[in-house]
């Protein structure tokens, strides 16, 4: 059975229309923060220091520093200090190798080491607890690096 012009150009409109839809719907979806997620540091408890593998930033006056590696210094540090986390079961399956994040939180002396995958967005604390962010915020987890070391 041949197809006419006409009834092709009807199904690529619809195929168009289709897909237009489907990747709306979709976008809407990943920019979407869930409702149980919860700020992972707070006004009482702000993040103070952190090491991501061989990077680091840390709060100093009013500001922070970051790696001289580290190009996006400011939006790295603000991503990480305004984190959203949900709670989740223990995953099982998981693919990647985790990143190793050293965690200091202002006025408490000790570190907290926490393992972070960021292709599927999890994290896990000292204490085994698992928590998944929200995949609009993963993006802006990870630092920009310079490709000349300074």
């Amino acid at each position: 059975m041949a197809l006419t012009r006409r009834k092709w150009n009807n199904i690529i409109i619809f195929a168009s229309i289709a897909m237009v839809a489907i990747l709306t719907f979709l976008d809407r979806e990943r920019q979407a923060i869930p409702e149980d997620a919860q700020p992972l540091f707070d006004q009482q408890a702000p993040l103070f220091q952190l090491q991501y593998d061989d990077l680091w930033l840390a709060q100093q006056g009013f500001g922070w520093q970051c790696d001289p590696k580290v190009l996006n210094c400011r939006q790295w540090a603000e991503a990480w200090g305004g984190i959203l986390v949900s709670p989740i079961a223990k995953p099982t399956g998981i693919a990647s190798s985790p990143h190793e994040l050293v965690i200091q939180i202002r006025d408490i002396e000790t570190t907290q080491l926490w393992l972070f995958y960021p292709e599927e967005g999890l994290l896990s604390s000292p204490a085994g607890n698992w928590y998944r962010i929200p995949p609009s915020l993963r993006p802006s987890l990870l630092p920009i690096l310079r490709l000349d070391n300074p």
